[in-house]
């Protein structure tokens, strides 16, 4: 089923996944997908490596997912690959009868110029692409904080509508605070774009890893709450319950804002994930899932 109609039936629930780089990942990675899988989600989503460094397994872990019974979506980047690579496996994901599709520009390869064909400019073209070729539903990414390479943020707000109007729907980018969100969708629909934009959650459970990957994105990450993880220390249970309360208040506040679903990323860890959907169940906050009660 495609995203679109997904969403038509109410509020969603996903999960996405890196593909493993090792065989101690892959095996935690197939225990994660099989303990969310149970929650059966509305899709799951599984990343591309930066430049194209685990490109080759995200087609087998969206066969996994297809095996366990739920929508997989991968995410295509523009970069590291030629136009007959891209076409190559688009036709695959058909074949395999993948249904959605995330398009995205990805990051520029850090292993030298022979590697950066970048055959398509933007997402926004590689969209245009893979229209030509399948049917799928077509996702592109959105930042509400802004895109941390935009020249502005009037020229960052204007790009954002033109490549949500040429998809289906959007997932954005993590942040911490609902205002964010509100504010993206607010000037959205002032430009006239209604394409549903999914809302993405990161469980903040290691600070230092939170901080390096928001100053990559431009994220701020809120100073209230970094001091509330490093209050922790080493204490691994105590970080995970900061971060999947702060997870959970931002879901509440999201679907109550009317977001058409969100999506938790996982980082390949299933126990987050289960507790933060536990939590907005018990909340009445999401409905359609289930979770097993806390032992």
């Amino acid at each position: 089923m495609t995203i679109p109609d997904l969403i038509a039936q109410g509020p969603t629930l996903s999960f996405e996944f890196s593909a493993p780089r090792d065989a101690d990942g892959e095996t935690r990675l197939a225990r994660t997908l099989e303990r969310l899988a149970a929650i059966k989600p509305s899709f799951m989503s599984v990343t591309y490596g930066a430049g194209g460094s685990t490109r080759g397994p995200t087609a087998e872990v969206v066969e996994r997912i297809q095996r366990l019974g739920v929508n997989a979506m991968p995410h295509l980047t523009c970069v590291a690959h030629t136009r007959e690579e891209i076409a190559a496996l688009v036709e695959r994901y058909r074949v395999d009868g993948v249904e959605n599709l995330l398009a995205l520009h990805g990051d520029i390869p850090a292993d030298g110029p022979d590697h950066a064909t970048n055959a398509f400019p933007w997402a926004i073209d590689l969209v245009a692409f893979v229209r030509e070729r399948t049917h799928f539903a077509i996702g592109v990414a959105a930042h509400p904080e802004g895109h941390p390479r935009a020249e502005s943020r009037a020229a960052d707000l204007d790009h954002h509508a033109e490549k949500l109007r040429a998809a289906d729907f959007a997932i954005t980018q993590f942040f911490f605070d609902l205002a964010h969100y509100e504010r993206f969708i607010a000037e959205m629909a002032k430009r006239g774009v209604t394409t549903p934009v999914i809302p993405g959650i990161m469980p903040p459970t290691n600070a230092e890893g939170i901080a390096r990957m928001s100053a990559a994105n431009g994220t701020d990450f809120p100073a209230a709450l970094r001091a509330r993880l490093e209050a922790c220390g080493d204490d691994l249970d105590a970080r995970r319950e900061v971060a999947t309360d702060a997870a959970t208040r931002l879901g509440e506040g999201l679907l109550a804002a009317g977001a058409p679903g969100i999506q938790l990323y996982t980082l390949n860890f299933s126990e987050p994930a289960l507790t933060i959907v536990r939590n907005l169940v018990e909340a009445n906050a999401l409905a359609g899932f289930s979770v097993p009660a806390r032992s």
